[in-house]
């Protein structure tokens, strides 16, 4: 990310800066315009940050500065490195913290953090382009929505942003409410409430309280948005009241703010009609799926809340695609003969039951061509407790499973899915998604639609890489 100073140079951090806000130590002059944690996605410029991962990034340190990183943000200085070329700290973590902080501080930007069980990684991407036009955006990158990814997304902070949209994550308990609070959002927004993490929370109302905590770090007169749905939103709505100066709820259900009223999905397309009290406003998007809908709606209550126009976040909607791994859709063609491919529904990045009950919608409103049919091809759903075969299981029960041709399943978990379909409908089962690949490849048809979906621990992405080795993408779209 990059910001212009008010001399006009390009300047996120000087060595001054960083030091007096990190309580750290420079014995050089440098100014960064941007701050990294990746010497494979550094920038020229940038302010290296060692955090400790899977390896400790003072090892990278060299590297990063041979890459033309403008310094290092270290808690000791590595062999051969020039200490003038480094930010000396306590503690990486800590400072990283401390820099977002600053960066929060000195901004006059509407800050919009979002969270929730599905769906928050696209809403955060939906709402930058919802954005667009209206001012200075600064939106996190990727899923950058932990420990370190929302201290790091605050620092990147250009000074000018008008706008920023912040993803909030979490595995465990007790994780929302510090990120939150590091943030400090004007517009605390909770996308929907579904079995994830069950194994860490027991009960769904147990996730419902944890993802509510995104509002204790609401700014005084910072606005809720919250789901009206059955089943969670009392303790949603509950805590949103304890902090938040005004509530607002979206959703399908009578008595919402924002009422998702019409959802009308065809093969590329989803229009919706939205009702509030400002009158009715119609939406398309430019892909298929009833959730796409209900993140959308999340999306203009959001940016009315930030003050900015929602009709005219609702026009740039359309302009809006999912990316890889998260419903990307695009034609993978085996021969030069464009009659001979198919589509690849790209949607392996993560699944739980919800996420999984929206792809296989996705998949069903599809139109395949030639005699085409439409495939599933599904990884675990995993952390969901003791309940998981049960609900591995129910996907069966789905009213879109009964516009699906054929369903391959992958691992322990989804032999439950596969004994509770009709025979017709069962594929190929394998252990492993490595096993999977080549019994897909040598299954399909032209014509066919494949949706590739799973969690990220099933690796059913090896999938999606096996059938684009298959030929060419020569067209990507939603």
């Amino acid at each position: 990310m990059r910001a212009l100073d008010p001399t006009g140079d390009i300047s996120l951090w000087t060595a001054a800066e960083a030091a007096q806000v990190t309580g750290g130590q420079v014995k050089g002059d440098w100014e960064a315009g941007g701050v990294s944690i990746d010497t494979r996605t550094l920038v020229p410029g940038d302010l290296f940050v060692a955090l400790a991962a899977e390896r400790d990034g003072h090892e990278f340190v060299a590297q990063a500065l041979e890459r033309g990183a403008a310094a290092a943000l270290v808690s000791r200085v590595p062999d051969g490195v020039d200490p003038a070329r480094c930010l000396i700290v306590d503690a990486v973590l800590p400072a990283l913290e401390r820099l977002g902080q600053a960066a929060r501080a000195r901004t006059r930007a509407k800050v919009i953090a979002i969270t929730g069980s599905v769906g928050k990684t696209t809403a955060k991407d939906m709402l930058g382009k919802a954005l667009e036009g209206q001012g200075n955006i600064h939106v996190a990158v990727a899923s950058y929505n932990n420990h370190w990814g929302v201290p790091l997304t605050l620092a990147r902070m250009p000074r000018d942003t008008d706008f920023a949209v912040i993803e909030i994550g979490m595995s465990s308990p007790g994780e929302i409410a510090p990120l939150s609070r590091l943030a400090r959002p004007d517009v605390a927004v909770i996308t929907t409430i579904a079995p994830a993490h069950l194994e860490a929370f027991g009960v769904i109302e147990g996730i419902a309280a944890e993802k509510a905590a995104i509002f204790e770090g609401l700014e005084p007169g910072g606005i809720a948005i919250v789901p009206l749905d059955p089943g969670t939103s009392a303790i949603l709505t509950e805590a949103a009241g304890k902090y938040a100066a005004e509530v607002v709820t979206f959703g399908e259900a009578e008595g919402a703010d924002f009422q998702l009223t019409d959802v009308v999905l065809a093969d590329q397309t989803t229009v919706m009609r939205i009702a509030s009290r400002d009158g009715v406003r119609l939406a398309k998007l430019s892909v298929a799926g009833r959730h796409y809908a209900s993140n959308a709606v999340a999306v203009i209550c959001a940016v009315a809340a930030a003050g900015a126009d929602p009709t005219q976040a609702a026009m740039m909607l359309s302009h809006w695609q999912p990316v890889a791994g998260r419903g990307q859709r695009e034609r993978i063609q085996l021969s030069r003969t464009d009659d001979i491919a198919i589509e690849l529904i790209d949607d392996a990045f993560n699944a739980n039951p919800a996420s999984l009950a929206a792809g296989l919608e996705v998949l069903a409103a599809t139109q395949p061509v030639r005699g085409g049919r439409r495939v599933a091809v599904l990884g675990e759903m995993l952390e969901l407790g003791d309940q998981a075969g049960a609900m591995h299981a129910g996907i069966a029960d789905l009213d879109a499973m009964e516009r699906v041709d054929i369903v391959h399943t992958c691992g322990p978990l989804m032999a439950h899915l596969r004994n509770a379909l009709p025979e017709a409908k069962r594929g190929v089962h394998e252990a492993t998604a490595a096993e999977m690949c080549g019994a897909v490849r040598r299954s399909l048809r032209p014509g066919d639609v494949v949706l590739i979906k799973g969690s990220k621990g099933s690796r059913i992405s090896l999938v999606v890489d096996a059938l684009r080795k298959l030929g060419q993408s020569v067209e990507a779209r939603a």
